[in-house]
């Protein structure tokens, strides 16, 4: 009230502060949401950078020196300003270039340090806030402190198993529990079982070293005997991976992470050291994996319009600093055992499709194949990187309708010959065999499939040696030891199975398991799991064991079964002539595999055996246990005894004298003539 006399009085109110009062509110706090777009204080040289080992040109050539510099760097960003410093009418060897943004210049630093201009020009690239940097290091170097080391345990255990059984992982309860448990006849054997190991699904290594989880933060590996967690990557919103042949990386994929300057879609991960790599731009997973690696991990490539890109390792930057243009490229694939890719391009005008086979690093083309029209074309590499099959679909001049040809190329004869199989009917499964010169393929349409298998033979010929016709089956699995294989009906087929022994082509039997989704087989080709999974059909969720011969041995019903996926193995460390040895021997090891076998035939025989082996495995402990105390008494014994060593008197039998005693011991007399 008295404020407002006062008001009404014409004198206005006073808003000083009080002497005592203190301000405590940021102007954070106040004007928060003005600060943050106020402009930043810059110096404006972040967008510059420095290009070292420049052709050092006159005046006649300082225009085109500058119409290539630009052509080169202006695909990392816009460039708003360049300076060429010059001296006694030549350029200096060096110039600087301003970027629009920051984010251009790190993007020029990154991809053409060390571009090769010419055999007398290599680029030294660097940002002109580095030289701060570079001139403040201290001249006295510290060593890094030693980080303490991890033991996980032997990441390679289940290899050493006395009666080589192989792992699988199972999930089931719908994604709730995980479990990994070793194969046996009987019964599966758990190893290991956790509860929302998982959110999504598993995926072992490609040498079995490594379990990958998927979370929403990111990817967990875990490894050893009692698998621990050995790495983590944060990739937040991770839906895919892929590891490198040699276990060295993993990809991962995440659709939430993508942002313009800082490409994150996309990052290539240490294995060992747990650190990024590299990021990358995405815009569909639809083609996993987006990078394809070499057998030997040391280069991975993808594909983009017109264009092939090829990254090496350990720098993830580009092979020589560029990619190849390659106008319509559609498709490409490494081949497993060499360091050579295959595309292929389709027609164009005049110009017919084309199938080439690259060598790496070199880029030399050691095969080129020209196709004439062609609809589309899938590459098969066989496992060993011997043979590459072409599925090529054409539709000829004057017909209608599509004609599918295997364009069949020999990589280890002279010249890469290429033998063509023609198919009059359509394909619906093509599959190599791992290990050998064979391949299969189902054709025609239901209900009158035909499954085929094909020999490629040396003598440059290539024969028909069966066809079964009539099959229920959209799918092949051959053993990853060859020779036999699995024609399957999956899903809307019912779940029909044959085993097939390609040797001679005998169907060894014929089964089935209703709407079977998977199948997998083990990696000594042993066995082969056919599987109903929750994932695709809500009922009869379980998986089946058989033999490599069609032999039911297991049926395991798990609620709402998810997933089962065989641990791999590496590679074996024998070479061929010992695995020859091996085999050669074979029957003599067969009798005590068949000796195990009719041991572990039932449960009590098992306890058994079991049992004997701790009875004899306690003795062990037992006779160690008394050697040692027999040995800690020797000192005791010669005192007890005089100095004399009688736990010799026995061993030195070379040095006994042999001395013959005789005496009489008794004489019994008995007349003759009494008898």
């Amino acid at each position: 009230m008295e404020a407002e006399m006062e008001y009404d009085d014409g004198e206005e109110p006073s808003f000083s502060d009080p002497e005592d009062f203190v301000d405590d509110i940021s102007d954070q706090e106040l004007l928060g949401d003005v600060l943050r777009d106020k402009p930043q204080e810059a110096d404006g040289i972040d967008s510059v950078i420095v290009v070292d080992n420049v052709p050092q040109v006159g005046p006649d050539r300082l225009e085109k020196l500058k119409n290539v510099i630009h052509k080169i760097f202006s695909k990392f960003g816009k460039i708003t300003n360049e300076f060429y410093p010059d001296a006694d009418g030549k350029t200096k060897g060096y110039i600087f270039l301003e970027y629009s943004a920051p984010s251009h210049a790190h993007e020029a630093v990154k991809n053409a340090d060390g571009y090769k201009l010419d055999k007398q020009h290599t680029f030294r690239v660097n940002l002109f806030t580095d030289f701060d940097k570079y001139m403040s290091i201290c001249d006295e170097w510290e060593a890094p402190e030693k980080q303490p080391f991890k033991d996980f345990g032997n990441l390679r255990h289940w290899l050493e198993d006395p009666d080589c059984r192989d792992q699988y992982s199972v999930i089931y309860d719908s994604g709730e529990r995980t479990g990994i448990f070793a194969n046996d006849v009987k019964e599966p054997i758990e190893v290991e079982e956790r509860a929302r190991w998982t959110e999504t699904y598993v995926r072992w290594s490609p040498k079995g070293t490594y379990l990958a989880t998927f979370h929403q933060r990111g990817i967990a590996l875990w490894g050893g005997e009692k698998f621990k967690q050995i790495q983590r990557f944060s990739h937040q919103g991770v839906q895919l991976i892929d590891f490198s042949p040699c276990e060295r990386y993993v990809v991962t994929f995440s659709p939430l992470m993508d942002t313009k300057d800082d490409p994150q879609a996309i990052i290539i991960w240490d294995v060992l050291t747990g650190q990024k790599k590299r990021g990358f731009h995405c815009e569909s997973s639809a083609h996993w994996p987006i990078f394809k690696w070499s057998p030997d991990g040391k280069f991975f490539a993808r594909m983009t319009q017109d264009t092939l890109s090829i990254y090496e390792t350990p720098s993830m930057g580009l092979l020589d600093k560029k990619s190849l243009k390659i106008n319509g490229i559609k498709d490409f694939s490494w081949s497993p055992g060499d360091n050579i890719i295959a595309f292929w391009v389709p027609e164009d005008k005049d110009i017919p499709a084309r199938v080439t086979l690259m060598q790496l690093p070199s880029r030399n083309e050691i095969r080129v194949r020209n196709l004439f029209n062609v609809v589309d074309c899938k590459l098969h590499w066989q496992k060993n990187g011997d043979y590459l099959c072409v599925k090529v679909d054409r539709t000829p001049k004057g017909t209608q309708g599509v004609v599918t040809n295997f364009e069949i190329f020999r990589m280890r004869e002279k010249q890469v010959p290429v033998d063509v199989v023609e198919m009059k009917e359509g394909i619906i499964a093509f599959a190599w065999e791992p290990n050998g010169s064979k391949f299969a393929v189902l054709h025609g349409e239901s209900p009158r499939i035909n499954a085929s298998f094909y020999h490629v033979k040396n003598n440059g010929k290539i024969d028909l040696i069966k066809m079964f016709d009539k099959q229920q089956a959209n799918s092949i699995f051959w053993s990853p030891q060859g020779q036999f294989l699995v024609l399957a009906g999956l899903r809307s087929m019912n779940g029909a199975l044959a085993f097939v022994d390609t040797s001679d082509c005998t169907m060894m039997n014929i089964a089935e398991h209703y709407m079977a989704s998977d199948v997998e087989w083990d990696p000594t080709g042993r066995y082969v799991v056919t599987s109903v999974s929750w994932w695709s059909h809500k009922v009869d969720n379980a998986f089946w064991l058989w033999t490599f011969q069609g032999r039911l041995l297991q049926k395991n019903n798990k609620e709402r079964f998810c997933q089962l996926l065989w641990r791999p193995r590496p590679p074996s460390l024998l070479t061929q002539e010992q695995i020859k040895l091996i085999k050669k021997d074979l029957k003599k090891y067969s009798k005590i595999f068949e000796q195990k076998d009719r041991l572990s035939q039932s449960k009590a025989s098992k306890e058994l055996v079991d049992k004997r082996r701790g009875m004899m495995e306690e003795y062990r402990k037992y006779r160690e246990r008394a050697m040692d105390m027999y040995n800690e008494q020797r000192p005791l014994r010669l005192e007890l005894r005089g100095g004399v060593d009688t736990d010799e008197l026995d061993s030195n039998v070379d040095d006994w004298e042999e001395e013959t005693i005789e005496f009489f011991i008794n004489e019994e007399i008995i007349p003759i003539g009494d008898l």
